[in-house]
C-alpha cells in the first residue's frame, strides 16, 4: 500500500511522544512504521473513508474540487468581482473582489432565492458561498459540481457546543500534515479567526485533516454559532478523532510532533433551518447549551 505523507504523520501517533523529532530512517515510505495502518473502506459518508465510517473523501476518485476543463490548471474558476459572500447561516460577511476561486466538489446551497457554490477561500479571508451566477463558465460548472452531504441519521447527542469568539494562537500556525511543504495545511484553517469583515468564523468540515482526505471544508459559521456533537463510532472506541500538530524540526521541516488536535462530529442548524452535518476541531468550540 502506498503512504502518502499525511497517513505516515497519523501512523506515527503511536510511535513518537509528543515534542519527539522524527528521522528519515524512521518515517521512511514502506518501513514498518506503517504496518499497522489500516486500509481505507466504505463508510456511511463514502466509499473512501478512514478511522469512522464518517470520516470520508467526498468522491471516490479524482480530486475534492470542482474540475476545470483544463488539465493544467489549479482547477480555479473565473468569477464576476461585486458578487456577495454570505456565511453558512446565508448572512452577507463580504463583497468578492477576487477573479478566481476554488471551489469545493458536491457543496451547493440556496440563499436569496439563488443557488450559491462553497468557495474555498474568499476576499473575507475565508471559505463562504458565492452566488452561482457570479461564476464565468457556469453551463459547464453546474454540469461537474455534483452533490455531496454528509449524513447522522440514528447517531445519538452528547454535548452542545458553541463556535468560540477566540483562539489559541499557539496552535494557529502549526501543520496538521507530516512533513508538508505547503503554505496551507497549518492548523488555524479549522479554528475560528478574525475574518477581514473582523468577525471570528469558522470551517464546518466533511472529514478530519491528516489521513489525505482533504481536510474538506463544506460550511462556514460565525462565532457563536451552535454545534450539536453526535456520539459517532471511529476504529478507537472513542467518538473523536485525534491527530498530531507538527512543527518545524532542526532541519526545517515539519516532522517534530507538537500535541494533537481533537475533532468531533455532528451539525450545525443554520438560520435558514438547513441542518449540516461535519466534523469541527474541538478547539474552535466551547462548552454551550440550547442547541437545537
Amino acid at each position: 500500500m502506498k503512504i502518502t505523507k499525511t497517513r505516515l504523520g497519523l501512523m506515527l501517533m503511536a510511535t513518537v511522544a509528543c515534542g519527539g523529532e522524527v528521522s528519515d530512517a524512521d518515517s521512511a515510505p514502506g518501513s514498518d512504521v506503517g504496518s499497522t495502518r489500516q486500509a481505507a473502506f466504505s463508510g456511511v459518508n463514502g466509499t473512501v473513508c478512514e478511522e469512522s465510517p464518517y470520516n470520508c473523501k467526498l468522491r471516490p476518485s479524482g480530486g475534492n474540487r470542482v474540475q476545470t476543463n483544463d488539465p493544467d490548471d489549479d482547477d480555479s474558476w473565473g468569477i464576476q468581482t461585486g458578487a456577495p459572500i454570505r456565511d453558512g447561516n446565508g448572512t452577507v460577511v463580504g463583497t468578492s473582489t477576487r477573479t478566481r476561486s476554488l471551489f469545493n466538489y458536491g457543496q451547493t446551497r440556496t440563499f436569496a432565492g439563488e443557488l450559491h457554490a462553497f468557495a474555498t477561500s474568499t476576499s473575507n479571508s475565508s471559505a463562504g458561498w458565492l452566488p452561482m451566477s457570479a461564476i464565468q463558465g457556469l453551463t459547464s460548472f453546474e454540469e461537474k459540481v455534483g452533490h455531496v452531504s454528509a449524513l447522522s441519521s440514528g447517531l445519538a447527542k452528547m454535548a452542545c457546543y458553541a463556535v468560540r469568539n477566540s483562539h489559541d494562537t499557539t496552535l494557529e500556525a502549526k501543520k496538521v500534515v507530516y512533513d508538508t511543504t505547503s503554505s496551507n495545511e497549518r492548523a488555524g484553517d479549522y479554528l475560528p479567526l478574525v475574518r477581514a469583515n473582523g468577525l471570528r468564523s469558522a470551517n464546518l468540515t466533511f472529514n478530519v485533516p491528516g489521513f489525505g482526505l482533504g481536510g474538506v471544508a463544506v460550511d462556514h459559521f460565525p462565532a457563536g454559532t451552535k454545534f450539536q456533537r453526535l456520539d459517532v463510532p471511529t476504529n478507537s472506541g472513542a467518538p473523536s478523532i485525534d491527530i498530531p500538530l507538527w512543527v518545524l524540526d532542526s532541519a526545517g521541516r515539519y516532522r517534530q510532533q507538537s500535541g494533537t488536535m481533537k475533532f468531533i462530529y455532528g451539525y450545525v442548524i443554520a438560520a435558514t433551518s438547513t441542518r449540516r452535518n461535519g466534523w469541527m476541531a474541538y478547539d474552535a468550540l466551547e462548552v454551550s447549551s440550547g442547541c437545537p
